[in-house]
């Protein structure tokens, strides 16, 4: 086995690894080849220090990925993003690579945020009781949990009732620096979030390739942004499902507007709009103690549990 850093040309045996893992665990998690390419060339990714990768041949038999964030607010939180092919595990490999990211954290986060607290997470996926294992082994301790939601959108969708007083609108550059302060000012109390700057959601949210422009929606009041609804796909992942499903990563109002159903209401437009435009299912990930009540939002809309995962975390001395 040779360990070295990822590089850019390692977007395909890459996805080929997700493919595998996705195959053997069911996570649910998938991504093209430029899915894993865009994420290779990401801004917050120093691949030569913030990567590491085991090497059977040309295959990668097990990677991690660990970038920093584009912001902190108290905590700079580090996920550990990685994984190990089905046919290499119980040799040690995991633990390496959870190893290496403590001990590659530290400098990394000095370098973004010098004498900020630091904590690496982990996200274990219902059912990897040996990731599971392998976290509490090595000092990571169960911080949060997490859903997956999904529904259908054949028949039965919520009504389309707007506030009075707003607007829905889709989604254009005019409304772009407002959909993302909103998203700033809505998530300001989500365990986890940090704010996005403007590099970060150019490249993150409103630049990636799998972006819905046409799908993604901002709910206005006279002029002002006060709700947003972002709309992404994934292709292999719908090819996986056997169907097009809209992937929701963000929905987000003004404090002062909630409780006053502009979440519903952004709902209700994007699931006609996904209907109208050709998707058979839509999915959303959710913060199971989200104190927005944001569980309870969307389950009234139809969206159903079905996968949960863990968020582990390791706080760790600043360099």
């Amino acid at each position: 086995m040779e360990w070295g850093p990822l590089t850019r040309q390692d977007a395909r045996p890459l996805a080929e690894l997700w493919a595998a893992i996705e195959a053997e665990d069911r996570t649910g998690d998938l991504y093209a080849v430029d899915d894993v390419a865009e994420q290779l060339a990401h801004h917050l990714i120093d691949l030569p220090e913030g990567t590491i990768a085991a090497r059977d041949g040309d295959r990668v038999a097990a990677f991690g990925y660990l970038p920093v964030k584009q912001s902190v607010v108290d905590v700079h939180m580090m996920r550990l993003w990685g994984g190990v092919h089905p046919a290499y595990r119980r040799q040690g490999l995991g633990r390496r690579i959870v190893d290496w990211s403590v001990r590659a954290a530290p400098g990394l986060s000095a370098k973004a945020f010098p004498g900020v607290p630091l904590e690496v997470h982990l996200d274990v996926h219902e059912g990897s009781q040996g990731l599971a294992a392998l976290a509490a082994g090595s000092g990571f301790a169960a911080a949060r949990t997490f859903a997956r939601m999904t529904r259908r959108l054949s028949g039965g969708l919520p009504p389309l009732r707007t506030p009075a007083g707003v607007s829905i609108v889709t989604w254009s550059p005019e409304v772009d620096e407002g959909a993302r302060q909103v998203r700033n000012e809505s998530f300001r109390d989500h365990w986890g979030s940090v704010p996005h700057t403007r590099e970060s959601w150019r490249t993150i949210i409103t630049g990636s390739r799998n972006f819905r422009p046409e799908a993604t929606f901002a709910a206005l009041a006279g002029e002002r942004v006060v709700g947003v609804l972002i709309t992404h796909f994934f292709d292999a992942q719908s090819a996986h499902l056997g169907e097009r499903q809209a992937w929701i990563p963000i929905i987000g109002t003004l404090k002062e507007w909630r409780g006053k159903g502009v979440a519903s209401a952004l709902i209700a437009h994007a699931l006609a709009a996904f209907t109208s435009q050709g998707y058979a299912s839509a999915g959303l990930g959710v913060d199971t103690h989200n104190p927005t009540g944001a569980v309870s939002v969307y389950a009234r809309a139809g969206f159903e549990i079905i996968k949960r995962s863990t968020s582990y975390a390791l706080p760790i001395k600043p360099a």
